[in-house]
C-alpha cells in the first residue's frame, strides 16, 4: 500500500489508492478556482484523476472509481455505499470496463468523496482521460472451469506498474487493455489497444497472446496479433514497448482519430510492428521491468476460505435496504420481486455455474441497468462475508459476481438474494440489457439509452419465453457512436440518433446485428436499420422469429445474424423503419425516461478530452 494511504483493509492487495493523490487534486482544484489555471489545464488535470464534468449546467461531476480486474472486498462495497450516499444519487453505476461511477456529484465536494473512496484503497488516478485506464479480466479469473491459467496476478501486476507512471498519464488518448484466461469467458480484450490472452507453450509453459489496435466507435477493429506466444514474464516490457510507440507517434491534433488503431492504419503494420519490436529490446536493455513473483508459479492462487461470517438474518437485511431511497435525476434503480420463479429453479440453472474448484460454485447478481442502491451494496457486503470469500467482482455485463459459494449453500443465498430484489434470473440476456449513462449525464450522447434498455429489459422480463428462444444474445445500448455500451460487439447493439419528422426531433436508433467477440477474430455487428425509440423492442421480437425460420441446425441467433446477408435482415424489419407525421404518436416525439418532448443536445465529449 502507498504511504499516503492509511487505509486499514483486511485485504491489503486490492488497495491502489494513495491519498496523496487526492491532496494534489484539492490543492489544483483550489488554484483553478484562484485562476492560476486556464479551464483547458484543469479539465486535463481532473479527467486524469477520475473527474468527468456532466452535460448539466453548474458544477456537477461524474467521479469514477477504478476496480482493478474487478475485485472489491466487502469494506470496499461499504466504502462505495457511503460515497454514493453521501455525495451521489444513493446508487451507483457498474461500468463495462468494471469500474464504478458516482454521477451527479457537487465538484467541491469530489475530494471529499476521493478521500472516503481512499481510506477503502480504492483509488480514482487515471481512470479517465488520456491514461491507460482500468486493467479488465474475466471475473471468473482464477475459478473458471475452462481457463488455461488465472490471469488475475499478471493483470494486478501490470495495473501496479502502469499506476502512476508517467508515461501513463502523457499519452495521445486513452489506452485500454484486458486479460483473457483463454476460455469461455472473455474481457473483449479483442477491442483493447493491448489484448493479452492466455497460452500454454508446448513446454508447458505460460504464455500471452499479445493483439494490439483493437477498438470501437469510428473504426471498429480487431486487435492484430503482435506475438503468439509471449513468455508470461515479459507482459510488463512489452506493455511498456507499445506504449512509448504510441505516446511518441501518436496524433495529438486530430482528437477524434488518435487511439493506436489509427496510428497502426497511417504508418501501416509492419511500420508499427518495427517500432515496437525495437522499443522492446531497448526497455529490456535499460532495466527488464519484473513482475515480483514467479511467472510460472505466481503467489496469488485463491482458496476457499477458512472461515466465514455468519449468515445475515431477514431482519438485519431488511435494516440495511429499509432506508434505501437512490433519488433523481434521471432513472432511479427498483428492486422488485421475481415473476415467475417462486422457487427459484430459473435463477439456479441461469445464474449458477460450478467452479474449478470442487464444492464450490460461482453466482451472477443481475444488476439493472448497473445501477446498485447504497442499502444492497452494504447487503451484499454481508453476503458476500457470509457465504463467499469477502469479494465481489464486477463484470464487463454491469453484474456482481459472488465467488466460492459452497454448493450446499446456493438455494440459502438465493432466497437472501430474493428478500433484497436481487435475484433476477437470465444475466446478460435479452432481459438483461447493458447500456452507457447516455444523455442523462454525458455530454456526448444523443438519446436516453438508458431508457431504451430499461424499456427492453421490462418487455422481455414480462415474456421469459422469448429469453428462451434467444439463447446467448447480448443486447447493447450506446446513446452516441463511441462505444462505451459495447454496442458493436453485441448480438444485437443499438446506437443513438435521431430523425426529423416534419423538423420535429425524434430518437431513434442505428441497428447492428451480429457482433462477436468469443473466437479468435472480432466480428462487429453490421447495420440492418435505423428505427425509431419506441419500436426496438419490437426489432427484437422480429429478428428472433427471422432467426428461427431461416436458422440452420445447430445455429444460434448470434451465428445467423453474422452471416445473414444484410439486405435480407434489413427486409425482415423495414417496416418497422416507416414513420412520418401521420402515423407517429405523441409519445415517438419524446426519449424513452424523458416527460418533455426530444430536444437533443450535445457538446463536446470529455472522453475525447
Amino acid at each position: 500500500m502507498a504511504d499516503g494511504t492509511t487505509s486499514t483493509l483486511s485485504n491489503p492487495g486490492l488497495s491502489f489508492a494513495d491519498s496523496r493523490d487526492v491532496d494534489v487534486f484539492v490543492e489544483t482544484l483550489d488554484r483553478f478556482e484562484r485562476g492560476e489555471l486556464s479551464a483547458d489545464q484543469w479539465r486535463s488535470f481532473r479527467l486524469l484523476n477520475g473527474t468527468y464534468g456532466q452535460r448539466q449546467e453548474g458544477e456537477l461531476s461524474m467521479v469514477r472509481a477504478k476496480i482493478p480486474q474487478g475485485a472489491l472486498s466487502a469494506d470496499q462495497l461499504v466504502a462505495v455505499a457511503d460515497v454514493a450516499d453521501r455525495f451521489s444519487r444513493g446508487f451507483c453505476h457498474i461500468t463495462t470496463r468494471q469500474n464504478f461511477q458516482f454521477h451527479f456529484v457537487p465538484l467541491e465536494q469530489v475530494g471529499e468523496a476521493m478521500y472516503a473512496l481512499a481510506r477503502a484503497g480504492i483509488t480514482t488516478k487515471e481512470a479517465c482521460g488520456n491514461a491507460v485506464r482500468n486493467v479488465t479480466t474475466s471475473p471468473t479469473a482464477g475459478v473458471a472451469d475452462d481457463e488455461l491459467f488465472d490471469v488475475t496476478p499478471y493483470a494486478s501486476a501490470l495495473t501496479r506498474f502502469f499506476l502512476r507512471r508517467p508515461i501513463a498519464s502523457s499519452l495521445p488518448r486513452k489506452f485500454k487493455i484486458a486479460f483473457s484466461g483463454g476460455g469461455r469467458d472473455h474481457s473483449f480484450a479483442l477491442v483493447n489497444d493491448i489484448g493479452f490472452e492466455a497460452r500454454i507453450t508446448e513446454a508447458g509453459a505460460r504464455a500471452f497472446r499479445v493483439t494490439v489496435g483493437g477498438g470501437t466507435a469510428l473504426m471498429c477493429q480487431g486487435g492484430q496479433e503482435l506475438f503468439a506466444s509471449l513468455p508470461a514474464v515479459e507482459i510488463l516490457c512489452v506493455a511498456e514497448a507499445v506504449a512509448r510507440v504510441f505516446q511518441a507517434r501518436g496524433d495529438r491534433v486530430n482528437r477524434k482519430k488518435n487511439r493506436m488503431k489509427f496510428l497502426m492504419k497511417q504508418i501501416g503494420w509492419d511500420t508499427f510492428r518495427a517500432l515496437v519490436l525495437e522499443a522492446y529490446e531497448q526497455v529490456r536493455a535499460e532495466e527488464t521491468p519484473t513482475l515480483g513473483f514467479d511467472p510460472e508459479s505466481p503467489p496469488r492462487q485463491e482458496s476457499a476460505p477458512a472461515s466465514r461470517s455468519l449468515a445475515p438474518t431477514t431482519s438485519q437485511l431488511d435494516a440495511l435496504v429499509m432506508f434505501d431511497r437512490p433519488r433523481g435525476p434521471g432513472i432511479t434503480p427498483k428492486f422488485l420481486s421475481v415473476v415467475g420463479d417462486p422457487d427459484g429453479a430459473r435463477f439456479l440453472r441461469t445464474n449458477v455455474r460450478a467452479q474449478s474448484q470442487s464444492g464450490h460454485s460461482v453466482i451472477m447478481v443481475v444488476v439493472p441497468l448497473g445501477d446498485l442502491s447504497s442499502g444492497r451494496l452494504r447487503a451484499l457486503a454481508a453476503l458476500s462475508r457470509a457465504f463467499s470469500d469477502g469479494t465481489v467482482r464486477t463484470t464487463i455485463g454491469q453484474n456482481l459476481l459472488l465467488r466460492w459459494v459452497p454448493n450446499h449453500e446456493l438455494r440459502s443465498l438465493y432466497s437472501l438474494l430474493k428478500r433484497i430484489g436481487l435475484a433476477e434470473p437470465d444475466p446478460e440476456s435479452i432481459a438483461d440489457v447493458g447500456s452507457c449513462p447516455g444523455a442523462e449525464s454525458c455530454k456526448l450522447a444523443v438519446t436516453q439509452s438508458r431508457g431504451l434498455a430499461d424499456l427492453l429489459g421490462a418487455r422481455f422480463k414480462a415474456n421469459r419465453s422469448l429469453v428462451d428462444r434467444a439463447p446467448g444474445v447480448s443486447i447493447r445500448v450506446s446513446g452516441c457512436p463511441n462505444g462505451c455500451g459495447l454496442h458493436h460487439v453485441s448480438t444485437l447493439g443499438f446506437q443513438g440518433g435521431l430523425r426529423k419528422i416534419d423538423g420535429r426531433p425524434v430518437p431513434q436508433y442505428h441497428v447492428y446485428a451480429g457482433g462477436d467477440l468469443s473466437g479468435s477474430d472480432a466480428k462487429f455487428g453490421r447495420i440492418i436499420g435505423k428505427v425509431t425509440a419506441r419500436r426496438i423492442p419490437d426489432v427484437v421480437e422480429r429478428l428472433i422469429g427471422h432467426y428461427e425460420s431461416r436458422r440452420s441446425d445447430g445455429e444460434s441467433m448470434t451465428q445467423f445474424l453474422a452471416r445473414a446477408p444484410v439486405a435480407e435482415l434489413r427486409s425482415a424489419i423495414s417496416d418497422l423503419e416507416k414513420l412520418d407525421a401521420s402515423s407517429a404518436t405523441a409519445e415517438d416525439y419524446v426519449d424513452l425516461g424523458e416527460t418533455q418532448s426530444f430536444k437533443p443536445a450535445t457538446t463536446e465529449g470529455e472522453c475525447v478530452a
